[in-house]
């Protein structure tokens, strides 16, 4: 009878170690989904962010074209050039 009552006593000591470590396991697991959520977070805010520095990029290589570099000349006259179609569109979509 002593032996049944050792084997219940290590059966419950090894399911509350069980139990223990599956608590900890979803405490880790929530804890790594806020890090990945954060993480996330941060990756669409550095995006939007380079999406803005290259705006900011295009913007500043047409203006130092504009100013007189010879570097960017042509792509300045290709997009004046698209300025210039799409005015003549919407004079001709007005005119009709």
């Amino acid at each position: 009878m002593s032996e049944i009552v050792t084997i219940i006593d290590s059966v419950e000591a090894r399911i509350a170690k069980l139990f223990g470590k599956i608590n900890s396991l979803q405490n880790h697991s929530v804890e790594l989904q806020d890090k990945l959520s954060k993480a996330n977070n941060q990756i669409a805010a550095q995006n939007q962010e380079i999406e803005r520095l290259k705006k900011e990029c295009e913007t500043l290589k047409m203006a130092n074209s504009l100013l007189g570099s010879e570097e960017n000349k042509r792509d300045t006259k290709l997009k004046i050039n698209s300025l210039i179609r799409e005015i003549d569109y919407c004079i001709a979509q007005l005119s009709d």
